[in-house]
């Protein structure tokens, strides 16, 4: 009988020690994100012949792959798309509402990662510099750093400042991005980690410098580029500094170094560049090697500056991508070598697409154009006819029409003449006046104090759309504050909704015809920011841990991305992510109780 009730009592140890273990779930011991800035959807498979079979391919191949992923907001720019590639969130929301953006509450510009509270790290001058302060909401970077109570590590490396800062998020261990007056990734004081031994040995190697002065020189004969390029040297491209003609081979030996450190970003060797300072960042950091999930969050910046420089058609955009193919077939069998394939988790996207050139279409008899340069100026001369104000518009910045807002805080005076002329009578648009009638103002032209000008915002707003929708290439104009009733298609109106942002958007939205844009008035190259799929249809691929190969043809958006990251890391969503996870993609994931220990 003690002998039974000793075994009893072992018993009932051993079972309440079994069930007090903690449960852990399996986890990817490094998440790297890679955001190919400007990539089309269809790059994927417009040079697909020339691709080797261990880059893209081998991410179409073994991965997942979202085939109709959309930016589900305007304006299509890279601050925004990587801010709701991060947040699973919109600019409404996140607060990003472009590159630049004019804030309504100061009316002074502003850049999306300006912080005049820190300054660049090593930098005696003290000048202001960037961090992530003007984005409203968490990242997933942010959730996976609270999830772990600060343990797991955060970096972001980029040529541009805010395709690493935004990324990595208000709570990164750092975010690095390319200097190009002293060709060295730098960062500022907002981040802990600010000037590390392997980041101080990495600059020191001038690497970028090497690469610059190898100069760019097509991959392969000029023969094999006919099938998917324009003739090099054309009326679409706009050369290098220093150049005649833009055409390959693109020789930089007469730069001088400041001028070298900037073309690196121009050029193929950037995205190298970019993806060697990551290799050095996760080694130098140890990323992936303790026991919680790390984050890299790449972003390669070069794509969309020679974009920006050559338009799709180019041989230079064409080069660009089978020598990116090659830098990602040798960044994935290091990431194998160093985590093993099962032990990381990738995903490739991309922060907007970009347009055809506007003059190669037009030469093709495609209808295309390009707002003209001097849209505000004029507008500006239309509105004073009006309401006898200068500068009634302070810009159009993101296709949305910015008022001056200084005008309409208080009537403003009447310019007065220089002599004394007879009184006459001019009729102006008054805010007191009934239903909108036009009134009579008396103008006394003498020395008495100066008549009142009343700007009405209604009316000074009614004349800026009706002008505006007589000038070419304009499809619809909107009053951001009336957009339900303005008719206009889905998904347009819900795009623009997603993008207002009320303290950093205009007052009045444009939306240009298909084909056309606004690249201040440049025929070279190509723009972005519409919401036309060649602008807003962008590449998802999914790859590594847990992730079975298949693909989806169902719509995906962009705010997709973090949920989805959280649902596979069982963490949070950022808190403005309004995205859902990728249901496809998850039923292919092993099933949650196998993913316990």
């Amino acid at each position: 009988m003690r002998c039974f009730t000793l075994f009893i009592i072992l018993l009932i140890i051993g079972f309440t020690s079994c069930t007090q273990q903690p449960v852990t779930r399996k986890k990817p011991k490094i998440v790297v994100g890679i955001v190919v800035d400007q990539m089309r959807w269809d790059y994927l498979y417009r040079y697909a012949d020339l691709y080797g079979n261990d880059g893209f391919k081998r991410l179409m191949r073994e991965g997942f792959n979202c085939q109709n992923t959309m930016v589900n907001y305007l304006p299509a720019y890279t601050a925004p798309g990587h801010s709701c590639i991060y947040t699973g969130s919109v600019p409404s929301i996140h607060g990003i509402a472009g590159n630049n953006w004019i804030d309504n509450t100061t009316g002074k510009d502003r850049y999306c990662v300006d912080d005049p509270t820190v300054h660049l790290a090593g930098d005696d001058t003290r000048a202001p510099s960037m961090s992530p302060a003007t984005l409203h909401t968490t990242t997933i970077t942010d959730e996976l750093r609270l999830a772990s109570n600060l343990r797991s590590k955060v970096y972001g490396v980029a040529i541009k400042d805010r395709g690493s800062i935004l990324p990595a998020g208000h709570l990164a261990n750092a975010a690095y991005w390319y200097n190009d007056k002293t060709g060295s990734f730098t960062t500022s004081t907002y981040y802990p980690n600010q000037n590390p031994a392997w980041l101080q040995a990495f600059n020191k190697k001038k690497l970028g410098d090497s690469m610059v002065k190898k100069n760019w020189k097509l991959l392969y004969d000029a023969k094999v580029y006919a099938a998917q390029s324009t003739t090099d040297a054309n009326q679409y491209e706009k050369g290098f500094k220093g150049e005649k003609s833009p055409e390959f081979p693109h020789v930089f030996d007469t730069l001088s170094d400041s001028d070298r450190h900037a073309v690196l970003k121009s050029i193929p060797a950037g995205n190298t560049y970019s993806i060697m300072m990551a290799k050095a960042c996760m080694e130098g950091e140890q990323l992936g090697m303790g026991p919680e999930t790390d984050f890299m969050a790449l972003s390669l910046s070069s794509t969309d500056y020679i974009g920006h420089q050559f338009a799709p058609n180019s041989m230079e955009m064409e080069d660009c991508y089978l020598r990116l193919d090659q830098d990602i077939a040798a960044f994935l069998k290091y990431l194998d070598g160093r985590y093993g394939k099962d032990n990381y988790l990738l995903f490739m996207t991309a922060d907007h697409g970009g347009a055809h050139n506007a003059t190669f279409l037009q030469d093709k008899d495609v209808p295309a154009g390009v707002l003209h340069a001097n849209t505000v100026p004029d507008l500006n001369t239309y509105l004073k006819s009006l309401f006898g104000k200068d500068s009634i518009v302070h810009a159009i910045v993101n296709y949305q029409v910015f008022l001056n807002n200084e005008l309409f805080s208080a009537q403003q005076p009447a310019a007065q003449p220089e002599k004394e002329e007879p009184v006459t009578y001019r009729v102006v648009r008054s805010r007191h006046g009934h239903r909108g009638r036009r009134m009579v103002y008396a103008v006394h032209h003498n020395k008495a104090k100066p008549a009142l000008v009343a700007l009405d915002r209604e009316k000074v707003r009614q004349a800026t759309i009706e002008w505006l929708r007589k000038r070419p290439g304009i499809s619809y104009v909107i009053d951001m504050e009336d957009i339900n009733k303005a008719p206009i298609p889905e998904p347009i109106k819900t795009l623009i909704v997603n993008g207002y942002n009320r303290d950093r958007s205009g007052d009045i939205e444009i939306i240009l015809n298909p084909g056309w844009y606004d690249n201040g008035g440049k025929t070279t190259g190509t723009t972005h920011g519409t919401w036309n799929p060649y602008d807003t249809h962008i590449p998802l691929l999914w790859f590594g841990w847990h992730i079975t190969p298949g693909e989806t043809s169902n719509q995906v958006n962009m705010t997709d991305i973090s949920a989805t990251l959280a649902a596979l890391l069982h963490i949070q969503m950022p808190n403005g992510c309004i995205g859902k996870p990728i249901s496809e993609l998850l039923r292919a994931h092993p099933k949650t109780d196998q993913s316990l220990k």
